[in-house]
């Protein structure tokens, strides 16, 4: 019975360590909501018609970071609907060149 106890209790450690990590994943990203057409170029305050017209004929909608203009193509671009051309705080799973948003916080 102890030993049952033991394993259990070990297990539970673990899943708990398991878990702490990957809510660990998430990170605020800095930057300019864009389109996929114009990317870093598009990432300005004045680039929000632009931005707003390329997302209307069919380009992926991104985030621009501001520390190295880094261009992340965004998961579920219905969650960053009415911030194109916007800056904005985007929290968010990052993986590779694409970000799946859970927040996003005007700046």
């Amino acid at each position: 019975m102890r030993k049952l106890l033991l394993i259990c209790l070990a297990l539970s450690v673990m899943f708990m360590f398991v878990g702490v990590t990957f809510a660990a994943d998430s990170s605020t990203v800095n930057g300019w909501v864009a389109d996929s057409k114009c990317g870093a170029k598009g990432a300005n305050a004045k680039g929000a018609e632009c931005t707003k017209k390329c997302l209307a004929a069919g380009a992926k909608m991104v985030v621009v970071t501001d520390t190295d203009q880094k261009v992340l193509t965004v998961d579920n671009p219905d969650k960053l609907k009415g911030h194109e051309g916007h800056h904005v705080a985007v929290t968010g799973d990052v993986s590779g060149d694409s970000i799946h948003v859970n927040s996003v916080k005007m700046l």
